[in-house]
């Protein structure tokens, strides 16, 4: 089995291709091929949790003293709150490591006001749209080294939201699939050939 890293945002990518999807639309979901989701009703309920998301990320930037502009918005299905402004690298932090966690409770916000769990994504300084390119490159080089030797390539560990994205490229390409495995922090995709 071949072991390969993820390149770091510095590192140049060839991510022909996935341009339009990453263009300002964060389509993804966080969950993984066959697994379940809710749903919010109606478009009205998936707006709301993004308001509710996004004043509780207001109030935070507020006590951490931090200047940004809010956005919220229905995308792919689910409430979205993009962040966009200078100084916000620390609520990334490493690998999007913060952005999760920041996410996670802006969901516990909404279901503590609305009893429903949310699928809201949360995005800092458009992260998430270059991170989704990156990863379009590991998973096309990940491809190409199945091909070429014909053995299943394991991946390193990542998020829910960045092996959905690998997912989502591998199983789009004809004689590969992807599977993850593992355990949350370590769990990790393999591609492998098809017959």
């Amino acid at each position: 089995m071949t072991e390969t890293s993820i390149p770091r945002a510095d590192e140049s990518q060839d991510a022909e291709g996935t341009e339009a999807t990453a263009k300002g639309h964060i389509e993804a979901t966080e969950q993984e091929p066959g697994g379940t989701e809710q749903r919010a009703s109606t478009e009205g309920d998936l707006f709301r949790q993004s308001e509710i998301a996004a004043d509780y990320v207001e109030g935070l930037l507020d006590v951490l003293d931090y200047d940004g502009d809010i956005d919220e918005l229905v995308s792919g299905g689910r409430p979205v709150v993009e962040v966009v402004g200078g100084r916000l690298e620390s609520l990334v932090g490493q690998r999007g490591a913060t952005l999760e966690a920041l996410q996670e409770l802006a969901r516990l916000a909404v279901f503590r006001q609305t009893g429903t769990p949310s699928r809201l994504l949360l995005d800092v300084g458009g992260y998430r749209a270059g991170r989704r390119k990156e990863l379009a490159a590991v998973a096309k080089n990940a491809v190409e080294k199945v091909r070429e030797y014909g053995e299943p390539v394991r991946l390193e560990p990542m998020s829910a939201f960045e092996r959905k994205c690998v997912h989502d490229v591998v199983n789009a390409i004809d004689g590969v699939a992807s599977e993850s495995e593992g355990v949350e922090p370590s769990r990790r995709i393999i591609v492998r050939p098809v017959d």
